[in-house]
Order: C-alpha cells, then structure tokens, then sequence
C-alpha cells in the first residue's frame, strides 16, 4: 500500500479546496479582485469558484445569488449557523460590558465551571485565548516547561495552527514538509483492521519517534494530537488504540496534549471529547473552532501544578481571551448541547449516514473507505477498484460537484483524497439524505464524463 500511495502527491491543508486565481486569468468578478488585491499571496478561497455568503441558519448557508448550500464543511458554527441562543447571549452581553480578565466578572467563571464539569477534575486550571493557535502555542510551552525538553512528537499530517512554535508542527501547512530537527511524526493509524494490531502497531511508532527524538539530543516534551487525525484523515477506530501508546510517552517524560479543537464539543458522538474515546487523559487539552460557535474563542485546560510551573517563568495574558462576551457565546453553546441532545444526535446521524455511504460504497469502487465517529466522517476516494490508489482529481471534481449540486464539503488526508464530513451537530435525517443522494448523483455523472 505504501508503495503505491507515493505516486500521488502530498498537498498542503490549505491548498486543497482552495481557489486558484492564475486559472482565471484575470478574469475576475470584481469582489473577488477586490480580496485579491487586498488579501494578496495569502488570500485563501475556496472552490473553482468562490462564493459570496450572505447569510446562514441551522445546517444551510445563503450565496448572494440566492443559491442555498447544504454545509457540511464548517466545524465552527457547530450547533448551526446563527443559532439564536447564541445570538441573544452575545447581543446580551456585548450591550452590557465587554473587557479582560484582569477584572473580576461572573460570567466569565461561570462558563469556565461549567467547561470544567465536562473534564476529570485533575484539569481543574482554564486559560482563555482567541484561537486555537495561540492555545496549542501554549500548551508547548507549558510542556516545555514541565518536561524541560523540546523535542515534539505530531502525527504524519497534522495541522495545529499558525503561530511561529505551532507552525514548526504542522506537517500539513508546511510547502516544504520539511520539519525542524526537535520534531518527528507518527503514522496515523491505518493499519490493519484488529484492535490489537493497530494499539500495538501506534506503540511501536511512538517508541520509535522517542528514540529518534534520543538519537538527535532531544529530550521528549509532548505528544501533541487530533484524537480523530482529523487532518490525516480521519481515523477514530479502534476505540482505545491511542493507551498504550500515551503510557509509552509518560515513562519517556513526555507530556500527551490532546487538541480537541476539531473533535471536541461532542462531534464524535459517543463522547463530548474525542480522546475519551479512548479511555486515555491528557496532560492539557487544547480547544476552540465550535467553542463559540462561530464567535472567535479558544482556550485549555490543564493541571495545576503544570500551569505554576510554566507561570514562575514566564506567565500568560491575553487582551480578547476570557473576554465576557466569548464566555456568554461559550455558556449559550454548552446549554444549547445539552438541552437540545446534541451529543446523541451526533451519534443517531453519523451513524446513519455511514450506513447510508457504506451501501453506496457497495455499487461505487471509487469510494475506498468510510471511516469515523459521530459527525466527523472521512470518505476515502480512489481510482475504481484500487483502494490502495488515492484519486485527488476525483476528488475535486466531487467536491466542486457537490458545490453545482448545493452541498459544501471539504478534503483531508496527505493526498486531499478524503472527504471530511462535519456537518452542524443539529443536522437531521432528512439532510443527511440531501448529502448523500446529492453525493450518488454526483459520482454517477462523473462516470459519464
């Protein structure tokens, strides 16, 4: 399989979706110029051709030509789009006060309790951010500081940011794929079916990348991961695969941090954080995208002594993060999960949706693989009846398919062969069908061209 999968090329995360400007010659819609020209060389759009959004409610956005799309690539707006207890709470609270932390406000420690409540109590310490960046930034350097060391170990395709540290390791926002000489990967866990075979397989690989870090005059600091390999693509399963693993890192000294900023808030369905799946507990856990549900939040939660330990050195403030109106977006979107079961819901659709797409893997050998948990799927696509050859053009003509067909969807994974499914947790049956007749129709017209 290796062999054959290094004939395809490795993309970049954010070029692949993305618009490509020199394919057009010019030939621009004058908003589109417009961002061009403001933006410049880090403009990133995407689709063949971009789309100006208007508005948006529940799972549907609305294109100033009144087109509707069925979104299923936005994990941000995740108990859906303008949801009007969120709304409310942020027009609440923007019209009463809005300032930082170093002022005492209730409503900001009222939502740092309630996000606590959904831990194991030994993350008792919170800290606030703005973007998931800036919290993985962060937990680096808290584990620096605890571990003494630097070396980092991330999956093959991570992606966990954009700052100068997180940069550094995120394999797949890097054009070189070169990394720094205090970071090595580990393969995502694709390999063979059995539960056994694949803990012990991701073992041998963090035993491995410890050593490596050894070999190099690196003392392990953290393991740094996306419980679902979300940028990878998408592997969930087998549930309990990661323990031995983290067990192996602890006995080096390192630090597990689980950023949840894409599998947390309940989208993998059977639990509201993606690592539970796997019976492990991290050191710090990172978080942010549907924090806020669209309103910009992050933050972490860690140890106690692991925060005092980082903090006699150096300390931590942000201007925006903990900011009161964040925490009301925050509070509004943990009440919104549960009084509206959304967890449960997550769980009822995802799996109806992979039943749905493993019947039509059955009459379509370009679909390799369905994989996932909840409301985070990969559908793996490949060239017809190779499913150990990754297609990235099929690919992008289903995804820009889709989009004729009013349907966002988004891609994943080393080739950008796989199809990242991350519809609004408030999603129903009847829009999962939307997304999956529209998917069929859209691979039988492919066979035709």
């Amino acid at each position: 399989m290796a062999t054959l999968k290094t004939q395809a090329a490795a993309r970049q995360i954010l070029d692949m979706n993305a618009f490509d400007a020199g394919a057009h010659e010019g030939n621009l819609n004058p908003l589109l110029a417009r961002r061009m020209a403001n933006a410049g060389a880090a403009a990133v759009l995407f689709y063949r051709e971009p789309i100006e959004v208007v508005s948006a409610k529940g799972s549907w956005m609305t294109a100033a030509n009144g087109t509707r799309y069925l979104d299923f690539y936005n994990n941000v707006p995740s108990i859906g789009h303008t949801h009007p207890r969120v709304v409310a709470a942020v027009a609440d609270q923007i019209a009463r006060l809005n300032i930082n932390t170093r002022y005492l406000n209730s409503v900001v420690d009222l939502y740092m309790d309630a996000l606590k409540a959904t831990f194991s109590p030994e993350l008792s310490n919170v800290v606030l951010s703005c973007s998931g960046s800036e919290a993985n930034d962060l937990a680096v350097r808290i584990a620096g500081a605890t571990s003494g060391g630097i070396g980092i170990i991330v999956s093959e395709n991570a992606y966990h940011g954009n700052t100068s540290i997180i940069s550094d390791i995120s394999p797949s926002g890097r054009k070189s794929r070169k990394l720094p000489d205090h970071v090595v990967t580990v393969a995502a866990p694709s390999g063979p079916g059995q539960s056994a075979s694949v803990e012990d397989a991701f073992d041998a690989d963090m035993k491995r990348a410890i050593a490596e870090l050894e070999r190099r005059g690196h003392t392990v600091s953290a393991f740094v991961c996306d419980s679902i390999f979300s940028s990878d693509g998408v592997y969930a399963d087998p549930r309990g695969f990661m323990r031995k693993a983290i067990d192996t890192l602890r006995k080096a000294g390192g630090l597990y941090v689980a950023d949840e900023v894409q599998p947390g808030f309940a989208r993998t369905g059977d639990a509201f954080w993606g690592f539970a799946r796997h019976d492990v507990r991290p050191d710090i856990v990172t978080m942010g995208k549907p924090m806020g549900n669209g309103f910009p939040m992050a933050g972490l939660v860690t140890r106690p002594e692991l925060l005092e330990r980082f903090c006699e050195d150096t300390g931590y403030f942000s201007t925006f993060g903990g900011n009161p109106v964040a925490a009301a977006a925050g509070m509004a979107v943990l009440d919104v999960i549960r009084e509206e079961n959304l967890q449960e819901n997550a769980l009822r659709q995802g799996n109806y949706i992979k039943a749905r797409l493993a019947d039509l893997a059955s009459k379509d050998e370009r679909i390799a693989d369905v994989r996932g948990a909840g409301l985070f799927l990969g559908i793996e696509l490949c060239r017809p009846g190779q499913k150990d050859r990754p297609d990235a053009e099929v690919a992008s003509s289903v995804i820009n398919g889709l989009k004729d067909r009013g349907v966002l969807i988004g891609a994943a994974g080393r080739y950008g062969t796989t199809l990242k499914v991350r519809p609004p947790l408030s999603l129903s049956e009847e829009e999962a069908d939307i997304f999956v007749d529209r998917l069929a129709d859209t691979l039988a017209d492919l066979k035709l061209s």
